[in-house]
């Protein structure tokens, strides 16, 4: 099975370092930059399973792929904030109106943000979105030079932007969305549901271990870091336990709950102007 991993998903991230995971099922990691590329590699065959925030699978749907959800995180509350300067005149998801925000658009970013303004009424064309912030670069200069006017950030830029005194906290994820991270594949992949139900118990698995041992899943991650020895690999090691200690490794498998929260999803981004046509998500019961 060929199992897609960016930098995002930290789990998939794991779970290709994690001693035996998914052996069952003959891995082959693929990595890739980021997670709004998960579509176009399973349509094309490259993976057979990936791991992203909610918004890309629905945006696969929309692009009629037929998505197939396969296990879901529990939410991780902590893992997305917007940041502003910190004298910044911005003091409020309401002060957004009509001001530059860096997002990695078509992510989870694109419905925290969503849900942000609209709890103050106001909705996504009330803000430029600039999409500066990718998978391998975030906007944390674009913000405090005043190139933008506002930061979608998430972990693990978001723990270390926590700790800087140039910016400034308004709004976190788990006081807008779940934000779970979505494991799936496209129907036209054909799983069966033995594959499922392994893919399940792998993540599952991995994830009791990971919270377990958070200080071996920090050198794990470490480890692919630029200088990852010395004093600079305890530091890394130090920031990444941070990381993995700040989220639930929690997998479950998919249920009409979850189905539910990606249609809010979709109906939210369609009110919104991000979708043009609504659609309507079904939970696709696994007999093969």
């Amino acid at each position: 099975m060929k199992i897609g991993v960016h930098p995002n998903n930290l789990h998939l991230r794991l779970a290709r370092l994690w001693p035996g995971a998914f052996v069952d099922l003959q891995p082959i990691f693929i990595s890739y930059a980021e997670g709004r590329d998960t579509a176009a590699l399973l349509e094309s065959g490259d993976i057979d399973l990936g791991g992203t925030g909610s918004t890309p699978p629905i945006e696969a749907d929309m692009r009629g792929l037929g998505v197939e959800y396969v296990a879901a995180s529990a939410p991780r509350p902590a893992n997305g904030a917007v940041f502003v300067r910190r004298g910044s005149p911005i003091g409020s998801v309401a002060e957004l109106k009509g001001r530059r925000i860096s997002l990695i658009d078509g992510s989870f970013h694109t419905y925290l943000l969503a849900r942000s303004l609209e709890g103050e009424g106001l909705s996504l064309p009330d803000v430029e979105r600039e999409r500066v912030e990718s998978g391998a670069r975030d906007s944390l200069a674009d913000l405090l030079e005043g190139r933008v006017d506002a930061w979608v950030a998430m972990s693990p830029r978001l723990e270390k932007a926590l700790e800087r005194d140039d910016v400034r906290l308004i709004v976190r994820c788990g006081a807008a969305i779940p934000n779970r991270s979505l494991f799936w594949t496209l129907e036209r992949n054909g799983l069966s549901a033995e594959e499922i139900r392994s893919i399940v118990s792998e993540l599952s698995r991995i994830g009791v271990e990971i919270t377990a041992d958070p200080r071996a899943a920090a050198r794990l991650l470490a480890s692919g870091d630029r200088g990852g020895s010395g004093d600079r690999g305890r530091t890394d090691i130090d920031a990444w336990e941070k990381v993995v200690r700040s989220r639930d490794f929690t997998v479950f498998p998919i249920d009409d709950e979850i189905i539910a929260e990606q249609q809010e999803e979709a109906d939210t981004l369609l009110r919104h102007g991000h979708f043009s046509k609504p659609i309507v998500l079904k939970r696709r019961e696994t007999t093969r």
